[in-house]
């Protein structure tokens, strides 16, 4: 199979910035189907907290990892890194362009960029990390890695456990920073990459998000967040919309707090995912309302591909 001609297109950009219908109607327009790079949608128990399409939008047209996982199954952005390019091969021999979209900076970068080869460090290592979250929450840890290392602790996202884990074993297990292993040299791909990112003003975005977490309340997401509870150690719901819930019904605070709480988090969470695209000089941004430049944009980095030949999947 020749892939030197296979595009890559990836829309990114912060949560309830409007990335979903955007890309659905780019999937219609190209004739092609969607990745998505979306950590949280990758899990079937999780419905109502991480904003998936609606069942009638994903039969719209073709989506890929969304519900492919059970929250009991481990998976991590190297596994996804392997599975992402392994289907990219497969759509590609029907496609001249496909899709990839989500709010997870880390999940695309592994795909058009690769990930830094970390060494192998003792199993228990993570283990005994694991045990000191759920036994005294995420303060020991973030502590931890700050004294190891405070370069990394800069940027990373400081309320993820898994990625204060994932750091915090390299740096036991080795002796040394993980920051250090962090060299950042982009692998060769089988494709070329166009990367766009969404924006919105920020009172906005701001609003939008707000407005996203009342309709979300409204569909039942302390019900669902309450049904995961049992559950509520596994790394799958350690993310924003289940731990300010898991809160609630800990009796840390009340419903009021929780809801005050799932705002604020996802207006920081938004933040965060923004802070990490703009990092990335390769991405053009656009506003979700120019869909006609966004169209024009795509063409004319493609050259003149004739877009009716697209095969269908």
């Amino acid at each position: 199979m020749t892939t030197a001609n296979k595009i890559l297109l990836i829309i990114a950009g912060p949560t309830a910035v409007g990335k979903t219908d955007l890309c659905i109607n780019l999937a219609k327009k190209f004739n092609t189907s969607i990745i998505s790079s979306d950590s949280r949608q990758f899990f079937q128990e999780m419905n109502i907290g991480t904003a998936k399409p609606s069942p009638i939008k994903l039969d719209q047209v073709p989506h890929h990892f969304i519900n492919s996982l059970s929250i009991h199954q481990a998976y991590d952005v190297r596994q996804f890194e392997k599975d992402a390019l392994s289907l990219l091969r497969k759509l590609f021999k029907k496609h001249q362009l496909v899709m990839m979209t989500g709010g997870s900076g880390l999940y695309i970068d592994a795909v058009t960029k690769g990930l830094d080869e970390m060494p192998e460090v003792d199993s228990m290592i993570r283990g005994k990390l694991k045990v000191l979250h759920d036994e005294k929450g995420i303060q020991p840890l973030q502590k931890q890695l700050k004294n190891l290392d405070p370069e990394y602790y800069k940027t990373v996202d400081k309320n993820n456990p898994q990625r204060l884990i994932r750091a915090l074993e390299i740096c036991l297990g080795t002796g040394k920073p993980y920051s250090r292993f962090r060299i950042k040299k982009t692998k060769k791909r089988f494709f070329k990459t166009i990367k766009l990112a969404l924006f919105r003003e920020r009172g906005e975005l701001y609003r939008r998000i707000d407005s996203r977490m009342e309709e979300m309340i409204d569909k039942g997401l302390f019900e669902e967040a309450t049904g995961l509870f049992p559950y509520s150690q596994l790394n799958a719901l350690q993310t924003v919309g289940y731990t300010e819930i898991f809160g609630f019904l800990e009796g840390r605070y009340d419903r009021d707090e929780a809801i005050r709480l799932l705002k604020r988090n996802s207006r920081r969470y938004a933040k965060r995912q923004l802070t990490w695209f703009r990092r990335d000089p390769s991405y053009v941004w656009f506003h979700p309302g120019e869909e006609d430049k966004i169209i024009q944009f795509i063409k004319d980095q493609m050259g003149e591909w004739p877009i009716n030949l697209a095969t269908k999947l």
